[in-house]
């Protein structure tokens, strides 16, 4: 126990620029996978939908997977989950009008689409999780 200990505490010593890359690979790999599933089995043209099931499925497993390992905060789990599903529902809303757009006017294919769209919203959730999500105030 002491040396996963230790190993965490390593790992919180790493960038956390570092770290979401990591992690958040992990976690857009996740969402793309549950994106991709539920379009072949409920169809293409229900993408939009797909996009609803993917980011409430895939929201649970982020928000803990930043929480412990990107930004290794202590606590305040309700304050920090609320505050994570406001960070979602905006990415929500920036990924579903990128992928809207490019699937009507540029690639057309909703699963390229969404992988592009799943990497683009990732620079701007990262924000939001550092400096609204799981900021941390400075102590004097």
């Amino acid at each position: 126990m002491e040396v996963l200990k230790r190993l965490y505490e390593l790992w919180c010593k790493i960038p956390d620029k570092i770290r979401f890359l990591f992690i958040g690979g992990v976690n857009a790999a996740i969402s793309y996978v549950i994106f991709a599933i539920a379009v072949y089995l409920i169809g293409q043209e229900y993408y939009q939908f797909c996009v609803i099931i993917q980011w409430t499925l895939s929201s649970v497993f982020s928000y803990f997977n930043q929480k412990f390992f990107v930004f290794c905060t202590k606590g305040n789990y309700l304050k920090e989950y609320l505050k994570c599903c406001s960070t979602w529902a905006v990415s929500y809303f920036i990924n579903v009008i990128i992928l809207e757009l490019l699937v009507r006017f540029a690639i057309k294919n909703v699963y390229i689409s969404q992988f592009i769209s799943i990497f683009l919203v990732s620079v701007v959730t990262y924000v939001l999780f550092k400096y609204f999500a799981f900021r941390v105030k400075k102590s004097d």
